[in-house]
This record gives C-alpha cells, structure tokens and sequence, in this order.
C-alpha cells in the first residue's frame, strides 16, 4: 500500500479495490462479455474454453465450473459482473445474496425487508 493508504477490513466483507480488481480482471472482463447473446452461447457450448480465452486461473475456472458465488467473489470477482454470469442460469442480485448468506432466497429477501425498517 502506497503512504497514507490504509486497508480496512470489515468481518465477512471482501473490499474490492485495485488489487482485487487486478485479480479479477479476466473474470470480471468475461463476464461483462455475456452481455452479448453470442458470448452467452459460446460459453455454454464450451465453457472451460471460453474461460481460458479470458485467462482466468484453474481456481477461477473450478469455480466458474462448480457455479461457486463466494469462491468467485474471494478470486477477485466483482458482483456487478457475476450477476451477468449467474443470469446465464435464470439467477438473479436475490440469489447471489442467498448464496453469500448462506440463506435461502425468502428469507434473504425478508432480511432485506426487515434493514429497510
């Protein structure tokens, strides 16, 4: 960290800043590539093929694979972009928040309600 840069952490949060985004970069540029209907078909006919087009690492590929949110995110992944991976499957910002809460998709959707009040 450059001086008078300080990192702070927050339990349970990844902070994604430039180190993350650096980490992330293939990934997060991958999926921002599904915003286009012929990357979502290529990807589905060969994913691991259109992923090591991206660069990303085997960690990321295994979880892209495994359809792994929280691995994702811990390898630099940003929500923005994962949310237009995860629409590939018909999930939506809900789902990706049950998945990193371990909740099911009603009971986060409740919890959302209920910080709202």
């Amino acid at each position: 960290m450059g001086e008078g840069t300080e990192r702070h952490s927050i339990p349970g949060t990844i902070i994604f800043d430039g180190a993350e985004a650096k980490k992330g970069y293939g990934l997060n540029k991958m999926c921002f590539s599904f915003n286009d209907e012929v990357n979502r078909k290529s990807f589905i006919e060969d994913e691991d093929a259109y992923c090591r087009r991206f660069g990303l690492t085997d960690a990321q590929r295994d979880a892209i694979a495994r359809r792994d949110v929280l691995a994702l995110l811990e390898l630099g992944g940003h929500p923005y972009y994962l949310a237009k991976f995860a629409g590939i499957f018909h999930l939506d910002v809900q789902d990706l928040g049950a998945l990193q809460t371990g909740l099911s998709k009603d009971e986060f959707k409740a919890r959302l309600v209920e910080a709202g009040r």
